[in-house]
């Protein structure tokens, strides 16, 4: 199998070069870095990449975003992604794409779980031959996510609304203040926030915290 490497670690882009042709394989490219990924991969028509999640110059997403773009551009061709991280929105939006008859394999493996090098060959050549292949933590991050994002979805605009000043640390006074309600109809919103997320009470009263937390998550940090 005829494959691209995208590693910035020069150890370990070096070291799966001589796993994967000491495994028969042929390495028709080693980059650092995400630059002239699409140009070599149109030159070189690999039959499946391999790359890293954070790569040069932020050390960010470049790695995944490459991935996506090159589904994009060659649904077809079979993408392993090595990371020491769930990039959980990039990681499912990358999986999302598998499934078709016409997509190549995707695989999404953790760098510290892959401890045995013939399970990792065993899992590119089936990413290779159309198979979809996740660490379990990237599986168990992404049901957690989707569970979080279907209990936001049942919330109603006003009580989104609500949730979102909690996320700023407003007392139910102050929400009702600021949104025009009365006290009561604030609380009775808020009850129904904790109940929607199925936050159950405790003596220590973490709903509020834990709501807040709920809400940041499903915006991207944002309490707005």
């Amino acid at each position: 199998m005829r494959i691209l490497i995208c590693e910035d670690s020069v150890l370990l882009r070096e070291g799966l070069v001589r796993l994967l042709e000491h495994s028969g394989h042929e390495v028709v490219a080693a980059l650092a870095d995400a630059h002239a990924l699409a140009e070599t991969v149109a030159e070189q028509n690999p039959e499946l990449c391999i790359l890293d999640v954070r790569l040069p110059p932020s050390f960010t997403d470049e790695g995944i975003r490459g991935a996506l773009e090159l589904r994009r551009m060659h649904p077809s061709l079979p993408i392993l992604v090595l990371s020491q991280y769930v990039e959980e929105q990039y990681a499912s939006e990358l999986i999302g794409t598998g499934g078709g008859s016409s997509t190549g394999g995707i695989g999404y493996l953790l760098k510290d779980r892959v401890a045995d090098v013939s399970d990792f060959v065993d899992a590119l050549e089936r990413v290779g031959k159309g198979g979809t292949v996740l660490d379990p933590e990237v599986v168990s991050q992404l049901l957690t996510r989707r569970r979080q994002d279907e209990r936001m979805q049942r919330l109603s605009d006003r009580e989104r609304t609500v949730l979102a000043s909690i996320a700023e640390g407003l007392s139910n006074h102050a929400i009702a203040q600021q949104l025009f309600l009365s006290l009561a109809t604030v609380e009775k919103h808020i009850t129904s926030i904790f109940q929607k997320l199925e936050l159950e009470q405790d003596e220590s009263g973490n709903r509020r915290v834990l709501a807040a937390l709920a809400h940041l998550e499903n915006n991207g940090g944002s309490a707005q």
